[in-house]
């Protein structure tokens, strides 16, 4: 392989340089810390407004929580809406838990779950 350059001392030479060190990785492994949601499940007295919410409308709930959160207030009335939602909250505030835990939590406990989503949202503000 020949090289051309300006200087004429190099012009039609080959320039070799030996190599010293091996090719490295250049990605960057971040690590976050997990945390817990602020307030537990069965906390939902901590905040009668949302408990009441929670209680007697819950659908009106979501859709508010699905707004605070910057999504779609109609999110809630979609097949999945209110799991993705859980699970995004998760996500994005490294809260540690799991899409099953996240289904089984709205499944079987849909009022409790839906304020302890209020909840930390008003906390996380």
């Amino acid at each position: 392989m020949q090289f051309e350059m300006h200087d004429n001392n190099v012009k039609g030479k080959a320039m070799s340089y030996p190599v010293t060190t091996q090719p490295q990785c250049a990605s960057t492994c971040y690590q976050t810390q997990l945390s817990d949601w602020h307030t537990g499940l069965t906390d939902c007295c901590n905040d009668m407004p949302v408990c009441l919410c929670g209680t007697f409308a819950p659908l009106c709930l979501a859709c508010r929580i699905s707004d605070d959160f910057g999504e779609c207030c109609c999110a809630p009335y979609l097949p999945g809406g209110l799991h993705s939602l859980r699970t995004g909250m998760r996500e994005r505030y490294h809260i540690q838990g799991s899409v099953g835990h996240d289904w089984a939590t709205l499944t079987f406990c849909l009022p409790c779950a839906l304020c302890q989503m209020a909840r930390e949202l008003k906390i996380r503000g």
